[in-house]
């Protein structure tokens, strides 16, 4: 039986049943001000309340100001319909809200606010609430002000009985939906016994048992992705009390009366929230959990056989996803402008080539942009046995891959370098790196077998698969010099940002290296700038070419993942295997792409050096 200490004789039942199970709250760390990770902790609505750069407003009209600097004695009147109006643009939040917030809560502690809660009908069962505010919802939703709970249920008819029994579940708040565990379940973790461990996402602030990347694809999940992932600041925030009685909880605390919105009004999901008195939970505690809850949240995979591509895909396609409506919310008319210059340009590139069938055994010939990628359509599917094998390496290169980057990240100590901090960073930075050059070296070796394969079909002879690396394989080293040349190369340019339009130009010119030291026997270096030669006269059909061949290859497979995802229940990591085989097929056509442009450009060449010199000018008087 739980027995008062001393220190505590003064506190009612209900301050010592919310100080005795208070929460601990993780937050996602933020290193820079306004940069990654959480920057609002759980907060003291008084903070916000007399401040003069807070609105009220009425229901009438979006301008209607009712009163600047509102007290809680004003939302104490209940006021439905009303908005509090915080300075910044919700649709727009920038850095604004993370400066102001910061300001306005300096000298106040993180808090959070306690209840107790029972229902009529369920009186076998006491929920102890506990509602935490924030001034800001930085997730895909951005809206101002977000309140969100954690529920303690205990088998008892009140905070007496309750400080003599441990909970029976507790429940932690995920957008529309709860996340509910047993007490004593291994996810729910507990300090000192009695305070469960709540770790906060980084901007939607949902209430997860785990440190993950959790993904939602219902409003009750949330339609997008949650980071719990550390590192993570611990706070243990004071507690003040909400009596269960309605008319002392409003004289202790007035705003809870308030039934209008902590936020600006905007539209749908950009809204701002109502306060905890409005909620199904607070009067049903019980109902809502068992309707709304559910025993586990999806943690997206952090590796896999075959990488992450398609929740990566699905992560970021949402978030920007989002952004696209949030800014056609807050002024459509640069977005409108920009979709429909891209619809034109690419209506005039669709209209200007040519489909027509060519034959796709005949190599040495000129093709338009688009006859080039039927040639290699019908190549490809004639001949799919040879090709598909040929593009199944790519799976090795990336399961060899995912190993190494396991292996560096993963372990403990490496060369005496620990694995968190700047070491850690640096760690995740060379796994890249090795990734890269791993799946990079295979990838034109794809596209090396895939040219041979090609000049041997041409030439009417029998080649494999085998064949077809064997012929590849003697200009190897070539080939990854190339590669090696050309990444570095690329990469310099990029980091200095103003000369990111040269690195594209440079991965446009250097497209064609591949067949060039295949069928031409080039070096590293010559390579290159053979490939340039080739493409200077035809740059922007070269350009197009590569970036849908870039698109295929990689967004086509992360696509198919992300609609496995939506539409079926099959665990995530198989839709990161299908993101993976679809790349492997997709590479020899990405390749056979590339050959036919290089013949394209290679005959272009030939016929150019076969036109006749123009006659020279005669003076117009010699003429006359």
């Amino acid at each position: 039986m739980f027995v008062p200490s001393p220190a505590s004789a003064g506190i009612s039942d209900e301050q010592r049943l919310a100080e005795r199970f208070a929460p601990v709250v993780a937050l996602v760390h933020q290193d820079t001000e306004c940069g990654p990770g959480e920057p609002y902790q759980p907060s003291d609505v008084d903070a916000f309340l007399g401040n003069e750069s807070v609105a009220l407003r009425g229901p009438w009209d979006r301008d209607d100001l009712v009163k600047i600097a509102p007290t809680t004695d004003d939302l104490s009147k209940g006021l439905a319909g009303y908005h509090l109006d915080f300075p910044g643009n919700p649709l727009k939040p920038g850095c604004d809200y993370e400066l102001w917030a910061r300001v306005a809560t300096a000298g106040t502690p993180p808090t959070v606010y306690a209840h107790l809660a029972t229902e009529t009908g369920r009186n076998d069962r006491l929920a102890l609430q506990y509602w935490f505010y924030y001034p800001f919802n930085d997730y895909n939703n951005k809206h101002e002000s977000d309140w969100e709970t954690v529920q303690l249920v205990f088998a008892a008819q009140d905070a007496a009985e309750a400080l003599t029994q441990q909970p029976v579940e507790v429940g932690y708040s995920q957008h529309e939906g709860v996340e509910v565990a047993r007490w004593g379940d291994p996810k729910l973790e507990l300090v000192d016994g009695t305070h469960p461990v709540v770790r906060v996402a980084s901007g939607s602030h949902a209430n997860y048992y785990d440190a993950a990347l959790f993904l939602g694809r219902s409003s009750q999940q949330g339609f997008g992705c949650d980071d719990t992932r550390t590192p993570a600041d611990s706070v243990r925030p004071a507690v003040k009390l909400i009596p269960s009685d309605p008319a002392a909880a409003r004289a202790a605390l007035p705003w809870i009366a308030y039934e209008g919105r902590w936020g600006q009004r905007e539209q749908a999901f950009y809204n701002g929230p109502t306060g905890p008195g409005t909620k199904e939970r607070w009067t049903n505690p019980i109902s809502f959990e068992e309707e709304h809850g559910r025993d586990r949240s999806y943690a997206v995979p952090a590796g896999g056989l075959l990488g992450t591509t398609a929740t990566d895909f699905f992560c970021s396609g949402v978030a920007d996803g989002s952004d696209v409506v949030r800014k056609l919310a807050d002024d459509p008319t640069p977005l409108l402008i920009g979709a429909g210059l891209l619809i034109l340009v690419v209506s005039y590139l669709i209209r200007r080539t040519s489909w027509r069938p060519t034959a796709p055994l005949r190599l040495a010939r000129r093709r338009a942009g688009g006859q080039v990628l039927a040639a290699a359509a019908r190549m490809y599917v004639s001949r799919w046995t040879l090709f598909v094998p040929i593009g199944l390496v790519v799976i090795p290169a990336f399961l060899l891959a995912g190993a190494l980057q396991s292996l560096i990240v993963g372990t403990p100590r490496i060369a005496g370098i620990a694995a968190g901090g700047e070491a850690g960073g640096l760690r995740v930075t060379v796994a890249a790196l090795v990734s890269y050059v791993i799946v990079g070296i295979v990838i034109v070796a794809v596209l090396g077998a895939t040219t041979r394969a090609l000049v041997e079909i041409d030439a009417e002879r029998e080649v494999g698969p085998r064949r077809a690396y064997q012929l590849s394989s003697a200009h190897w080293r070539r080939v990854v010099g190339a590669l090696l040349v050309s990444t570095i190369l690329v990469a310099l340019l990029s980091l200095t940002i103003v000369l990111l339009p040269v690195a594209i130009a440079l991965i446009v010119a250097f497209a064609l290296f591949v067949p060039v030291v295949e069928l031409e026997g080039e070096s590293a270096p010559g390579a290159l700038r053979r490939s340039a030669q080739l493409v200077r006269h035809q740059i922007l059909k070269v350009a197009a070419l590569l970036a849908l061949s870039i698109l295929l290859a990689t967004a086509v497979g992360p696509l198919l993942g992300t609609l496995m995802i939506l539409a079926t229940n099959a665990p995530f990591p198989l839709a990161n295997v299908i993101a993976g085989l679809t790349f492997a097929f997709l590479m020899p056509y990405v390749a056979l792409t590339m050959a036919y442009v290089y013949f394209d450009t290679l005959v272009r060449e030939q016929l150019r050096r076969l036109e006749p010199a123009a006659p020279p000018t005669l003076p117009a008087e010699l003429v006359s």
